[in-house]
Order: structure tokens, then sequence, then C-alpha cells
């Protein structure tokens, strides 16, 4: 049986503040900040919902390697 994702919860969390709140990414920004710190607590890899952050740390990553 596979692993439960460990910040599955907080993606529910986005997905009905999202829904209640007419797809408002800005009224949602504290259980945005939930789930980023959730995904903080884990390794990479290790929770498929944390996913979209990890690319982005990459790719702020890579911008700023860029810019120097």
């Amino acid at each position: 049986m596979p692993q439960k994702d460990p910040c599955q919860k907080q993606a529910c969390e986005i997905q009905k503040c999202l829904q209640a709140n007419n797809y408002m990414e800005s009224k949602c920004q504290a259980v945005i900040q939930e789930l980023r710190k959730c995904c903080a607590r884990y390794p990479k890899g290790r929770s498929l919902v944390c996913s979209g952050f990890e690319k982005e740390e990459e790719e702020n990553l890579i911008l700023k390697s860029a810019s120097k």
C-alpha cells in the first residue's frame, strides 16, 4: 500500500479555499503558506503535492544564476 502524502491535507484545504473564494488566490494566501511550510518539512520527492513548489524553486534558482 502506498504511503499517504504528508501534505495532502493542506492541498485539499487550498482547493476548498479557492472554490469558496471564486478562485481568487489572494484570498487563500494563509492556506497556501501552510502548504509551503509542510513541503519544507519533507525532502524533495516525498510529497507529490509539493512537486509544483519544488519546480518553482528550481526555476527561480536557474533565473537567479542566469542574471549574475
